[in-house]
């Protein structure tokens, strides 16, 4: 079997990755841009190593931009109302995408490391590294209370929650609130004891340093983004 060979960027550029799609996004000048852009974000995810994530997001993305030319046909209400749920969902989807790919593919003490030779406030990297943390930890918690409910015939699906909606509520919401504030206590209390407070600097096995492909790829996000400034000043 052929093994995937992905490239390892520095935390610091998929930092300055989000940062250029947040504001890529907020000027994109054309539906057509901002599709380009997450394309982008696929294939900054695919050299991750991040195929199958990826191949969803643009996947989703591309069902988005059919339903937002669909409904530009309409007329009506039903038009301005559809156009401007959808409007929101353009903006958003890049920056989801990338965020994503930046939880997804960086480690904790990587990220941590690369945000204390940014000289980033602890009070900042504390909250951002127990964040991390704790998304995997509730979405591994929401995939064992839906396999528990299943056995009693409770979906979390919007179907289920229209036929049952008190049960719905009862049996997964409700479990799932309260595993998440247990979370966020014992992830507190585990940073706590691994010396996250430490006022030390901070050491990393794995070498944080931009190598060729960070400036890479942080040159075509630059340049694309730059790009839809000029395109949406002309327009």
């Amino acid at each position: 079997m052929e093994k995937r060979v992905s490239l390892i960027f520095d935390p610091r550029t998929k930092l300055f990755i989000l940062l250029l799609c947040v504001i890529a996004a907020s000027i994109s000048p054309s539906l057509e841009y901002n599709l380009g852009l997450v394309l982008l974000v696929g294939i900054t995810g695919m050299l991750c190593g991040k195929r199958r994530s990826a191949l969803i997001g643009i996947a989703g993305y591309a069902l988005l931009y059919a339903l937002t030319v669909w409904t530009a046909g309409m007329t009506g209400t039903l038009k301005t109302t559809l156009l401007a749920a959808f409007g929101l969902f353009h903006k958003v989807y890049p920056c989801g995408m990338a965020g994503g790919l930046l939880i997804s593919s960086t480690k904790v003490n990587e990220f941590m490391s690369a945000l204390y030779r940014l000289r980033v406030p602890k009070k900042v990297i504390i909250p951002l590294a127990v964040m991390l943390r704790y998304i995997p930890a509730i979405r591994e918690d929401w995939r064992y209370i839906k396999d528990a409910m299943r056995m009693r015939d409770v979906s979390p699906t919007l179907i289920g929650f229209i036929r049952q909606p008190v049960m719905t509520v009862e049996c997964i919401y409700v479990p799932l609130l309260t595993a998440a504030s247990k979370t966020a206590d014992e992830l507190s209390i585990a940073a706590v004891t691994r010396g996250i407070e430490n006022p030390e600097p901070r050491t990393c096995l794995v070498r944080i340093q931009f190598r060729p492909a960070d400036f890479i790829v942080a040159s075509v996000f630059l340049l694309y983004a730059a790009a839809g400034f000029i395109l949406g000043n002309y327009r």
